[in-house]
C-alpha cells in the first residue's frame, strides 16, 4: 500500500523549550499536520468530516525520539497508512532532518459520530479513495 504523504516542516521559534530543542509535544502536532495533510491529498477535508459529524479522536501513540530538531531546522515528516481502515485508522510516521531520521511516530485513530460518540466504520469515499491508490 502506497498511501503516504510528505510535508516539510521549518521549526518555529515557539516550539522550541528552554534548551533550544523542539518541545517533545510538539511532534504529536506535528504528527497531525501529517495526518490532515494525508487527508487532503486523498481529496478530503477534516473540518468538512467533522460537519458532517464525524470525529478522529487517538487512541493510541508512540514515540521514538532519535535525535533533536532546533529552531529553524528544516525537517520532512512522512505520514503513511498502516493499513487499510475499518473502524480504526493507523498511521505511522517518520521525521527526518538532512536525510536522517531524527523521530519515528504511530498514531492509532477511532472513527466516532459525534452526536453520541459511537464508533462508526471509515467513510466509504475515503475507502475507495485508498483502494484508488493500490
Amino acid at each position: 500500500m502506497n498511501s503516504e504523504d510528505k510535508l516539510k516542516i521549518k521549526v518555529r521559534y515557539s516550539e522550541t523549550d528552554q534548551m533550544s530543542f523542539v518541545y517533545h509535544g510538539n511532534y504529536v502536532k506535528y504528527f497531525e499536520m501529517g495526518r490532515i495533510s494525508w487527508l487532503r491529498k486523498l481529496g478530503f477535508s477534516y473540518k468538512e468530516m467533522e460537519k458532517q459529524g464525524i470525529l478522529l479522536p487517538v487512541i493510541e501513540l508512540k514515540i521514538n525520539f532519535r535525535n533533536s530538531a532546533q529552531f529553524d531546522d528544516e525537517l520532512v515528516l512522512i505520514t503513511k497508512l498502516v493499513k487499510k481502515p475499518s473502524y480504526t485508522i493507523e498511521f505511522d510516521y517518520k521525521i527526518l532532518k538532512n536525510d536522517n531520521v531524527i523521530t519515528l511516530g504511530y498514531t492509532k485513530l477511532i472513527f466516532i459520530k459525534s452526536i453520541n460518540s459511537k464508533p462508526i466504520r471509515c467513510p466509504q469515499p475515503i475507502i475507495e479513495s485508498i483502494n484508488f491508490l493500490e
